[in-house]
Order: structure tokens, then sequence, then C-alpha cells
């Protein structure tokens, strides 16, 4: 029997464990990836295990997200990020060079690694045949010294993709459709595989448009093919000796299949407040828009970004609507320039910011109160846009660029009344400029690590302890995201490496007096609903609850990244046995787990716990590995047990 492309990359480094899925195997990383929203911990906690020097082919840091410095806590940071990649062998991309993964494509990504990174939307690197996976700091941390990742084996889903994208869709509503036809919890744990004639019709950076948004699905990870379409591209970075061919062998199968006729799509639009809320464009057309912002996490690429100068050139946009532009890299926005379209936007109207990702985090671009904000972002989560009830849709470069000029949603058709579809194809050579980039020293002797007063020492965490009595802190209903728990934002964001002081921000949007309640009571629980943790891959979401006492979570399901962020710090991640319990239990409630550790270190699934003296049950589906690392307070105390 062949193998998928998919197969192939995890065999290729598997060092534990049997490819079935569900069954626990860890793998070997080649490349890992930090942003400066994560990196700031990642790195104090690969500092903590005394490694001198990173243990893999290639790590990277990227300052991306913090980039606007209302005081010296993210300048502080960036230095320390910087002195401290020079120290550990660390490339390290500078504020203003691009967001992490676009940046990551273009310059360092190999078809067939493995890419490990503390960034959700990692999968963007499937425009390159890589296997890239979004973890929480620690678990890249523990990849940069050198250990495996641990996971369960994936199922992979099969796409079967045919015909063409036909003129005014792109790559986003491949994705949209997806969304579309599985929800936010249709890609959990599974790698979602691309393959068939209509493949070959996408571009690398529609390629990676699509894995990144895979996340959205709720998906391990992306892949293609590496195909000629990645030679194009690799070969346009005058990265051609990186290249190597990887394909599905043609009697593979799949766990599962869906297929789509690529010439059947239209535009579509996610609509408020989350990515699989999609429609087509036309059945909102009409909607008035005040804001438009195109780019930063994604559809920031060279073609996305030109196709909306296209669209505009000559034009101008709707007198009562913004138009911002943030470019996914340096680079982009240089071969932007390159062929005018700097010129193209500037004179339409439209605002330029720095590569970076800016709105998409919620670090500046928030909307005014009751306007409607079109964004070719990934994420349309509640108040992530910094607005409270704000209205985001998600949408494509073609459909932002229409709403631009027409001041309401429009089908991007209907461009087709006033001009030529704007058929942009990628350069055949970019140019490029690396000088943004700080590559690793080879004597390190001599350098030191800067470090500012917001960058706190990790916490310590005590062991699980025999048995655990816990006031429960708060209740919430189904797809709670990382947003909800950990908000970022210029207000929070700053704070990343200090966990005291970000741990005041825990479940703000919900409930302001968590972080009093939690840290009044001692030992806390939190109680939610159905794909709980989805979205980013921050692991504060876990760390802070754990600092102000959180010591278990029980849910109706978890999403895949929080769910291991939980076991990395110690907190329990539970999820009911009957789900009808959810709605049993209340604010206050005094939760009692007898002989706790007893049943952890015993490989106990059912764990049973009383409700005001109720009696009811929980399941722990976890590997044995997790289990340990649980007893011992978390993977890092696990670490540094020497435990292997």
């Amino acid at each position: 029997m062949g193998k998928n492309v998919s197969q192939k990359i995890l065999q290729a480094h598997l060092v534990e464990g049997e490819l079935v899925p569900g069954s626990d195997i860890a793998i070997r990383v080649d490349q890992t990836l930090l942003q400066d929203a994560t990196g700031t911990m990642a790195m104090l906690e690969f500092m903590a295990m005394g490694i001198d020097r990173v243990k893999v082919e290639l790590a990277a840091q990227y300052i991306d997200h913090n980039l606007l410095q209302t005081d010296s806590k993210n300048s502080d940071d960036h230095i320390f990020l910087m002195t401290a990649g020079e120290k550990y062998g660390v490339h390290v991309s500078k504020a203003g060079n691009g967001v992490s993964h676009q940046v990551h494509l273009e310059r360092f990504g190999i078809p067939g690694k493995v890419l490990l990174g503390a960034d959700s939307h990692t999968p963007t690197a499937a425009g390159l045949s890589l296997l890239a996976i979004g973890a929480g700091g620690l678990d890249v941390a523990l990849a940069m010294a050198g250990h495996p990742f641990h996971l369960r084996a994936p199922r992979i889903m099969g796409v079967k993709l045919t015909g063409s994208l036909p003129p005014w869709v792109s790559g986003k509503d491949l994705i949209l459709e997806m969304l579309r036809r599985h929800t936010v919890k249709g890609g959990v744990g599974k790698i979602i595989e691309y393959y068939g004639p209509g493949v070959e019709t996408l571009s690398a950076t529609d390629r990676a448009t699509i894995g990144n948004m895979g996340a959205e699905l709720g998906a391990t990870s992306t892949l293609f093919p590496s195909d000629r379409r990645t030679r194009e591209f690799m070969i346009s970075q005058g990265r051609r000796d990186s290249w190597v061919e990887l394909t599905a062998d043609p009697d593979c199968t799949y766990d599962e299949y869906d297929e789509i006729d690529l010439s059947s799509l239209e535009p579509l639009i996610a609509c408020p407040s989350s990515p699989d809320n999609v429609v087509p464009v036309r059945e909102v057309a009409g909607t008035r828009v005040d804001q438009v912002l195109v780019g930063s996490s994604v559809n920031s690429s060279f073609r996305d970004l030109m196709t909306v100068c296209r669209i505009l050139e000559g034009r101008r946009i709707a007198t009562h609507l913004s138009f911002n532009v943030n470019p996914g890299s340096r680079q982009v926005l240089e071969n932007v320039a390159v062929q005018g379209g700097v010129l193209m936007l500037l004179m339409a109207g439209a605002q330029i910011h720095q590569p970076g990702c800016l709105g998409c985090i919620g670090m500046g671009q928030a909307p005014g109160t009751n306007q409607v904000s079109l964004r070719t972002f990934p994420r349309n989560f509640p108040g992530r846009s910094g607005t409270k009830d704000d209205k985001v849709y998600l949408c494509s470069p073609e459909t932002a660029a229409a709403a631009g000029l027409f001041g309401v949603i429009t089908d991007p058709r209907e461009l087709g009344k006033l001009l030529p579809w704007p058929a942009v194809t990628n350069p055949e050579r970019y140019l490029v400029d690396d000088s943004s980039i700080i590559s690793p020293l080879d004597d390190t002797g001599g350098v030191e690590i800067v470090t500012g007063p917001n960058i706190v020492p990790f916490p310590r965490f005590e062991p699980l302890p025999d048995t655990l009595e816990a006031t429960v802190i708060i209740t919430v209903g189904d797809n709670i995201t990382t947003d909800h728990i950990m908000p970022a934002g210029n207000m929070v964001l700053p704070f990343r490496s200090n966990i005291p002081a970000i741990s005041r921000f825990v479940f703000q949007q919900l409930d302001p007096g968590f972080p009093d309640r939690a840290k009044a009571v001692g030992n806390g629980v939190v109680i939610g609903g159905e794909n709980y943790g989805q979205g980013s891959s921050r692991e504060h979401a876990a760390l802070a609850p754990r600092y102000l006492g959180i010591r278990a979570k029980i849910t109706k399901g978890f999403a895949r990244i929080h769910k291991a962020n939980l076991i990395n710090f110690g907190i329990l991640p539970l999820t009911f046995s009957d789900p009808g319990d959810h709605d049993l239990i209340r604010q206050g409630d005094l939760l009692l787990f007898g002989k706790l550790r007893e049943l952890v270190e015993g490989g106990a699934v059912k764990i049973p716990f009383t409700v005001n003296g109720r009696s009811m049950t929980a399941l722990l589906d976890i590997t044995p590995r997790e289990r340990r690392e649980l007893l011992a307070g978390g993977t890092l105390n696990f670490v540094r047990q020497g435990e292997k």
C-alpha cells in the first residue's frame, strides 16, 4: 500500500510509537519558530533547561506581534530576544521584517521537514510542503533543546481538488468553503492533505493561505505535495537547491475524503463572529462597510497585495471608510513597490502600515463602535479586534478591494464591469533582502543577554496533590477561544514575560472579577463546553490561570493545543463523562477529588468527584507520559527531574 505525503513525512521523523490514528507518537523536529508574543516566555523556558545552544537544524525568532512601543516593555523584550538569539543560535527577524509564517515561507521553509512553531498559524508552511504544527511555547522550547514532539497520531483527511479557480475567486474562498462544510471543529485530530489535478493550479502562496486557515478548522496541520509550483516559488526566492519533490503514491489512501471542484467556487465571506459562519458574498451584499484591512497574518503575500493594487489603480476608495494594508513581510512590500503598487495604494487613499500582525492580534486598528470591519485575516472571534461587540467579516483580497471601492460589501465579480480581472502571478525572481534577519554567532562567549525589568522569572508550580478540593470560578459555554481566556492587544501583550501582571487579564472579556476570585479561593476549577480553547497557541491561556490557582478544567471537549498547554502547566484537562453534567454545576460550587494522585498515577481514565456532595465522573484521556507530567506539576518540572 502506498503512502500519502503526511505519512511519508511522519514516518521519516517518527522516533516513538506507530502511525495508527489516535495512538501516542513522538516525532523529530527539524525547525522551530517563535514569535515575540510567545517567544519571550519560551526563551525563558529554554534557558531554564540549562542548554548551551539549540539542537535543531534551524531555529527562528520573529518580532512581529508586539510592535507598538507605547512604553519601554516591548523594546526591552525585543533586545532580550535578539541577544538571547545570538547567545543560543537562533535566527532573529527584527521588528518590521514581517509576520513569522510569511517570512519563514520565504526564507527558511524546506519541503519534507517538520516545523514546530509557537504560533497556531505555523501551518502556513504548507505552501512549501512542510509538516508545520502549531504548539505551545514550552513544547517549542523543548524541541529547541533536542526533545521530540509528542502528539496523538492524526487522522489524514484527503481533499481532492479538481478544476481551477474562476476569475475573482482565490485560495481564501477555498478555505472558507472548507470551514463552511466542516466548521471550526472539523479538523480536530487531523492533517488536511490536498491532492488531485486542481492542486497544480494553486501557487505556493495560495497554498500558504489555505494552510494558514486550516488552523481555524482545528487541524493539526495542512499539507500539499512538493511539486513544480513549489519548485517555482523556491527558485523565485533563490533557494532552488533546497527543493525536493514530495508527492503521494498513486495507490495511497486516506482516513477521510472530501472533494472540491475549484471551478464551482464563488466568493465567500465569514460573517461575525466565527470563521465558520460562512455564506456567499452575494447574500450579504449591500452591507455598509466602515473599515477594510488587507494582509497581516494571511493574504499578505505579493499576489494578494498586488491584486488589491491593480483593482484600486486609478480609482479612489469610498470616502466614508478607512482602507488599511498590512504587508506580510518587508520582502512583499519591496516587491510591490518595485512594480508601482505602493503609489497605486497611496493614490487610492489607502494607509500602508509596517509589515507585521497589527490588527490581527488586536494590536491597534480596532474598528469604531457598531462599525463593520472587512478583513482578510484568519479570525473574527468576538472582541479580538479590540472593540467589544465588534462586527468583523473575513474575506478574500478581491472582496476587500471591492468593498473599498463601493463602500459596501460587494461580490467582487461586480468589478468585472469596471476592469479586466487582474490575473496577478508571483514574480519569477523576488527582490531578496535579508539584512533584517540576524544570523546566529559561532562564538557566543562575549554575548550578554539583556533583560529588562518586565521580564519576571518563570513561576514554580507544585506537584499534583493527593486529593483536591477546589471551587468553581467560572462556567462557560461552547467554542470559548484563547482570546476569551487570555486576551491579546496592546494593553495585555506587553506583559507576556510577566505572569503575575498578565494574569490580571484572564477572562477579562467574559468576567473581569475572575482573577480576584481565583486568587481568593486558592484552588480553582473552570467549567467549559465543546471545543474549549480554540484559536491561538498562546500558552498564557493556561499558564496565567495556573498562576491564579486553577488546578482543573472540566469541559465537553478541548482544542488540541490548549489541552497540551494545560498539561504543560499542571492543569488537569478533564471532560464530562455525561455532557449533561455541565449544566448542573454553578459558579461557587465546591468540587472534591479524592485519591487524585493515586488515580492519575494508576492510569485511571474515569476520575470521580463530588459537587456539593453529589457524585459525578470526568474522563482523563491523556498519554502515560502526560500523566507523569501532570504528577510532576507540569512539563518543566518533569524535564528538570531528568525524566524521559
